[in-house]
């Protein structure tokens, strides 16, 4: 890696660990909820709370979002529980945690979910119930229609997010084949008041969509479910135990999720506490004080790779050779792309991004492009994602690295361990999708 490509890759990493820090969940909790005489107000609402305040929660952010919920309402709490990645727990005095699989569930999901959901029936008239939830809490919250299995929905959740189906489409299909999600934890918890304290990881910030929306009104349907399998080809792969129960319900045999306008949602208050917008100003703060002009592009991320890494590097170039441009730029793109898995290598969207955008850029000076999960991990890698320049792919190439063989084989993360480029960070106890950082130096 040569001297000038660790600079850039300071810097853009610099300005995409800004963004993780602005939205990191005990800054959030502090800031939406605190106690008042006589009750609590979160989020400019006062509530008054005669009886339990109790905890459930799941994503990759709930653990952090609970440590948060601790340091400001203490032993107020009566009991918890919640649910969060392997390696994201943190020590809690009055909510239980379980850590469990993701983006693969395993067992300690399936059992983290029923002791959440028992956690749920104990609300009562009176009490409140605060949900904690995050990215990650669609493959977190775990369970199986009857006559299913835990692996039935591993195999069904495997299929999904291989497929190139987007979270949207992914939950569509989730909040079918579950207990709890699709608005179905509201009706676990009425009577009682609910609020749920949301961390947005999908675009427009919609609460059906994270984490499955479990306590907000399902607009989908089993049809709809049913259709997106249609979609991406994957009946004939599909569990029939699962199938089988979409079915019923298309036939009308079982009731569909709750719908908007049900009493069970008069009392529950879905409130976005951060997303990815607010990672995206802080990161242009940043990038700002460092001494660039930056342009964010919100919403700018939702296609396949592909598309994604020509659209970066397009506007990236437009930018460079602008004559009108005084000083250093930088570009941040927000949002998450999607990635159909073909090969049988190890790696995530954001490695798998960088790689597109490093071939791209093999003839172009420059410029440096950080693709990152704000999570800190990019699929089932360690690495938040990767930064690459026109060296990268070059570099590969003089190092007798065959770049087209880790790409053909979607095995990004080999390929950046191997030329340099990861971006570690650990575990950030957020998540608000992904950030792009494109520093532009000449």
């Amino acid at each position: 890696m040569t001297s000038e490509l660790t600079d850039k890759r300071l810097l853009a990493e610099e300005v995409f660990l800004a963004g993780i820090n602005a939205v990191h969940p005990s800054r959030l909790i502090r800031k939406f909820i605190g106690q008042t005489e006589g009750g609590l107000i979160i989020n400019n609402i006062i509530l008054n709370v005669p009886g339990k305040i109790l905890v459930t929660g799941a994503g990759k952010a709930s653990g952090a979002m609970a440590g948060g919920l601790e340091e400001v309402l203490g032993d107020i709490i009566s009991e918890g529980h919640v649910i969060v990645k392997y390696g994201h727990s943190m020590p809690l005095k009055r909510i239980r945690i379980t850590e469990a699989g993701h983006p693969e569930p395993d067992h300690n999901g399936f059992a983290g979910t029923k002791a959440l959901i028992e956690i749920a029936k104990k609300a009562a008239e009176g009490d409140l119930l605060i949900c904690l939830m995050s990215g990650g809490g669609s493959s977190l919250l775990a369970d199986y229609p009857e006559g299913a299995s835990e692996e039935d929905m591993i195999i069904m959740n495997n299929l999904l997010v291989k497929c190139g189906a987007s979270i949207s489409e992914i939950n569509t299909v989730r909040k079918h084949l579950s207990n709890i999600k699709g608005g179905q934890l509201a009706r676990i918890a009425y009577p009682a008041t609910l609020v749920n304290l949301i961390l947005s990881d999908v675009p427009g910030d919609d609460p059906a969509v994270i984490a499955s929306g479990p306590t907000v009104p399902d607009r989908t349907t089993f049809a709809d479910a049913m259709a997106v399998i249609e979609k991406y080809r994957l009946r004939d792969k599909f569990p029939r135990s699962l199938i089988s129960h979409l079915q019923k319900g298309i036939d009308g045999i079982i009731p569909d999720n709750p719908r908007n306008g049900d009493r069970i949602f008069e009392r529950v208050h879905n409130i976005i506490i951060g997303n990815n917008a607010a990672a995206l100003s802080a990161s242009a703060a940043k990038a700002d004080e460092l001494g660039f002009e930056t342009f964010i592009f919100e919403n700018s991320l939702f296609a396949d790779v592909e598309s994604a890494s020509k659209q970066i590097i397009e506007k990236a170039l437009f930018y460079r050779n602008d004559e009108n441009r005084r000083k250093p730029r930088c570009l941040l793109f927000g949002g998450e792309t999607t990635l159909a898995v073909k090969g049988s290598g190890k790696g995530g969207r954001n490695q798998h991004l960088a790689m597109l955008c490093a071939k791209l850029l093999r003839r172009h000076t420059g410029i440096t492009v950080l693709c990152g999960g704000t999570d800190g991990t990019d699929g089932p890698t360690h690495a938040a994602g990767a930064v690459a320049d026109n060296n990268t792919w070059t570099g590969a190439v003089l190092n007798r690295i065959d770049p087209e063989y880790y790409l053909e084989n979607y095995d990004s993360f080999n390929f950046f361990r191997e030329a340099g480029g990861h971006i570690i960070t650990g575990p950030t106890f957020t998540n608000v999708m992904d950030i792009v950082v494109v520093l532009i130096s000449e």
